[in-house]
């Protein structure tokens, strides 16, 4: 089991990021054979990106039929997305082979958002490292970082003076 951290921690992570909805949704549940084969591809596409840091996926939490990636840019999981060697193309080739979404029987969706460096504010209260805070940095929420409206102006100046200073932005460390 995780650690619970009982205090009111907050996330940091440098520069763009992209976050990734990603989902599936069962129609027909009688027919198995069209979406268990969905539900299984998910692990192990995750497996896949958690033993290649080179990919861009940061992390991510959720089930095979809801899930939410953290990735490092929007060219990262396009990438991955068409690469025809990775465990997706084959999985996508797959489903659309054998299910189409004309049929009905298995919907799949997902949204992108590219989030600009510092346009965001987490929290968490007792609770493990989790969601953003474990794709980039968990930090302790103190000072200008203990309201919503702090933690969201603090992220943008130490955006803003990184750009001013234009340096590349750091890598995040994981």
């Amino acid at each position: 089991m995780a650690t619970i951290i009982n205090e009111r921690m907050t996330a940091e992570i440098d520069g763009e990021f992209v976050v990734f909805l990603i989902g599936a949704r069962i129609n027909k549940p009688w027919k198995i054979h069209k979406w268990l084969p969905v539900a299984r591809a998910m692990p192990r596409m995750i497996k896949e990106l958690e033993a290649d840091p080179e990919s861009g996926y940061l992390g991510g939490f959720g089930g095979p039929m809801v899930m939410v990636q953290y990735w490092r840019s929007f060219e990262h999981l396009e990438r991955y997305a068409r690469s025809q060697d990775r465990e997706h193309w084959p999985a996508w080739v797959e489903f659309n082979r054998k299910v189409r979404v004309s049929s009905g029987d298995v919907g799949i969706w997902h949204e992108t958002y590219r989030v600009a460096p510092g346009a965001f504010e987490a929290i968490y209260g007792a609770m493990p490292r989790f969601g953003l805070a474990k794709a980039g940095r968990h930090v302790k929420v103190s000072g200008r970082r203990d309201s919503a409206r702090g933690r969201m102006e603090s992220a943008m100046k130490e955006a803003s003076n990184v750009a001013a200073a234009g340096g590349p932005m750091p890598e995040i460390e994981r």
